[in-house]
């Protein structure tokens, strides 16, 4: 990819950065880091933008009610925040076995 372009494999809730989905990924999963696009900062753009079943595929049940505590007031959709805050408390009661770190 030249300087300048934007690739065609961007992901589209990372709009103003010009990755492509592999770097994402990358960075989603811990392995990468540029400058302050960490960890944390893919999983709140995710939590922010990306639609649900994209969400879960990505991060997992598991990993979203864990850190569903330290992500929460980073969230600025109130509907957003509102949903997860109905599924953080409706899945451990309703559905545990989605929360199994070993499936």
């Amino acid at each position: 990819m030249s300087i300048g372009t934007k690739s065609t494999t961007n992901v589209p809730y990372v709009w103003d950065y010009d990755i492509d989905q592999q770097t994402f990924l990358e960075i989603l999963s811990g392995s990468k880091e540029i400058g302050r696009l960490n960890r944390e900062w893919a999983i709140l753009r995710l939590l922010e933008y990306a639609p649900y079943d994209e969400i879960i595929q990505l991060i997992g049940f598991p990993t979203l009610v864990e850190g569903w505590p330290q992500w929460r007031d980073k969230i600025r959709a109130k509907n957003r925040r509102r949903g997860f805050d109905f599924l953080i408390e409706w899945l451990p009661q309703h559905h545990p076995e989605l929360l199994n770190y070993e499936a």
